[in-house]
C-alpha cells in the first residue's frame, strides 16, 4: 500500500478528495522528530504554507492518507510545487495500528523565509483536520497568528478558494 502524511492544508480530506481524488481511508498520525513551521514562502510577500524542519524533540500531528494506488501520489506533486517548492521524501509515521511509511512534502530550504504568517483561509484547511488531532495541538494551530482579509484574486494565487476546498 502507498499512504501519503499530510500536516498542512491537506489534512482536509475534502481538499485531498478534489486534488487526488477517493483514497481508501485517512487516520491520525504523527511525525516524530520533525516540527511544524510556517515558513515555505508563498508567492504573496509575507505569506506562508506550512513546512516541516527536523527537530530532535518534534512531533507533527496531521493525517494519513491510504492511497487507492501508489501513483496517486503523483496528482498531488503540481498542488505542491514538486520540484520547485517542495520535495516528496519517504518518511516513517507512528500510527495506532505501528508505524507506516508514507510520502512527505517537505519544503527546498531555498524557498523558506523567516517571519511569514499563513492566509487564515489556509489556516482553516489545517483545522480542518481536527479529526486527526490531538485537542492540544488542534488548539495550538487555532491560535497561530494567520492574515486575514485577502482579495479573492490574491486568494487564487496562493491556490486557495474560498467556494471550492481545491
Amino acid at each position: 500500500m502507498a499512504y501519503y502524511f499530510a500536516y498542512g492544508s491537506n489534512m482536509n480530506v475534502a481538499r485531498v478528495t478534489a486534488r487526488i481524488g477517493e483514497t481508501r481511508r485517512a487516520l491520525p498520525a504523527v511525525l516524530e522528530a520533525y516540527a511544524l513551521r510556517f515558513d515555505k514562502a508563498s508567492r504573496i510577500p509575507g505569506i506562508a504554507h506550512a513546512n516541516v524542519a527536523p527537530v530532535p524533540e518534534g512531533r507533527v500531528e496531521g493525517a494519513l492518507f491510504e492511497l487507492c494506488e501508489p501513483g496517486q501520489i503523483e496528482r498531488m506533486d503540481p498542488f505542491e510545487g514538486v520540484p520547485h517548492d517542495y520535495r516528496r521524501e519517504r518518511c516513517i509515521v507512528q500510527t495506532a495500528e505501528g508505524p507506516i511509511e508514507a510520502w512527505v512534502y517537505i519544503a527546498r530550504p531555498e524557498r523558506t523565509k523567516p517571519s511569514l504568517k499563513p492566509a487564515r483561509e489556509y489556516l482553516d484547511h489545517l483545522l480542518a483536520g481536527r479529526p486527526f488531532l490531538s485537542s492540544d495541538y488542534h488548539d495550538r494551530l487555532a491560535a497561530v497568528e494567520a492574515v486575514d482579509g485577502l482579495c479573492d484574486a490574491t486568494l487564487t494565487v496562493l491556490g486557495l478558494s474560498r467556494r471550492s476546498p481545491r
